[in-house]
């Protein structure tokens, strides 16, 4: 059975495809559906949904259109998301690679060093790494991959000190295979499926790392996101509950689609775990 029918064969899993997609589509359309910029007022404030033609989702409250920023900030959330893990996954993949090869001294620094990053709470340590460098789309991309490598670089030596020792690995050091390619070649082809995994799910962790700076002040003034639309909204939340409640929503299900597709993602890449939990 291939890694599509498998994958497949996990209902929920499709169920975040399909989620997942309509929402790529909206990061993709909001330029061609919403042109002019998110932040531009066009209507009266605190406008409720449906009550005027072309306001589908209401005005907030300073009279801009929740429908433009919530397809806006689509695409500012999935961009935040899906660098930042390629950022934590170029940083944790060498490392923990390198870590589990060599072992002995090598081993210890390395994860000395990584230990060092989870010491303090992921959260906290965005926040102070964002206020430091000034919030941008940049210092939050940044951030939040360096709080997110140690468990990448944790599963990847975990794996590797698993597989430096199989027969095929021995058979390519009798070859005369040097170790970078023994380790690019042999070893890390073999860690993919773990890492594609742990990969869907540090986006949905990244989105609402993201989410969270926004809504505390911390995201990029220039661009709209979902965090900053809710925040920007708590204090009437009683007045104009569809300012926080349509971000919120939309953040939830992008998670949800998210993890939806990494379980999906492991039963594909993994059958054998996958029919040990049933």
């Amino acid at each position: 059975m291939n890694f599509f029918a498998r994958f497949a064969q996990n209902r929920g899993a499709l169920v975040g495809l399909v989620i997942l997609t309509l929402i790529v589509l909206m990061a993709i359309l909001a330029p061609l559906l919403f042109p002019e910029s998110p932040w531009r007022m066009v209507q009266r404030p605190f406008l409720p949904p449906l009550e005027a033609d072309g306001f589908w989702l209401g005005t907030d409250t300073m009279g801009r259109n929740v429908a433009s920023g919530l397809m806006h900030g689509a695409w500012v959330s999935l961009l935040i998301g899906l660098v930042s893990t390629s950022v934590a996954l170029l940083i944790g993949v060498p490392l923990g690679a390198v870590a589990g090869y060599y072992g002995g001294l090598v081993d210890d620094a390395l994860m000395r060093f990584t230990e060092f990053f989870q010491t303090i709470p992921n959260f906290a340590l965005a926040i102070v790494l964002v206020a430091i460098m000034q919030p941008s789309v940049t210092s939050i991309v940044l951030a939040i991959a360096l709080v997110s490598w140690p468990p990448v670089a944790r599963l990847v030596r975990a794996e590797f000190m698993s597989l430096r020792h199989r027969e095929y690995v021995e058979a390519a050091r009798l070859v005369g295979q040097g170790n970078l390619t023994i380790i690019l070649r042999q070893i890390l082809p073999n860690t993919l499926s773990p890492i594609i995994v742990l990969a869907s799910l540090m986006v949905a962790t990244a989105i609402l790392l993201e989410s969270a700076l926004s809504f505390l002040g911390l995201g990029d003034p220039n661009v709209m996101s979902w965090g900053y639309m809710i925040g920007a909204a708590r204090t009437v939340i009683r007045q104009a509950w569809w300012l926080s409640f349509f971000p919120g929503v939309a953040i939830l299900l992008t998670v949800l689609a998210l993890n939806l597709v990494g379980e999906g993602l492991d039963d594909a890449l993994n059958p054998k775990l996958a029919r040990e939990r049933q």
